[in-house]
């Protein structure tokens, strides 16, 4: 069985560990899935872009991280719609 040493950042490796701990499987086996999914797909398993998505945003997780807080110290409440409200607001 072949060996590949890579480099990579610590700080990212280790939020790679977490997550992948999280998900049952370990950095090999992660790196494993990525090579067979691009051997299977003929190339990357997903879109390689330099657009990022806003959800990710400095600002948006600031602005999501103050909501979060403010649940948590029970100063807001959540907003209640039934799907029929919510189907309303999707078609608005």
């Amino acid at each position: 069985m072949a060996q590949i040493n890579i480099r990579i950042d610590d700080d990212l490796k280790n939020r790679a560990d977490e997550l992948f701990s999280e998900l049952g499987l370990n950095m090999s086996t992660a790196v494993n899935i990525f090579i067979r999914q691009t051997v299977r797909q003929g190339g990357i398993p997903f879109d390689i872009t330099v657009k990022s998505d806003p959800f990710y945003s400095v600002t948006n997780q600031e602005y999501l991280m103050q909501v979060i807080e403010k649940y948590d110290l029970g100063k807001s409440t959540p907003i209640r719609k039934t799907i029929t409200e919510l189907e309303e607001m999707a078609n608005d």
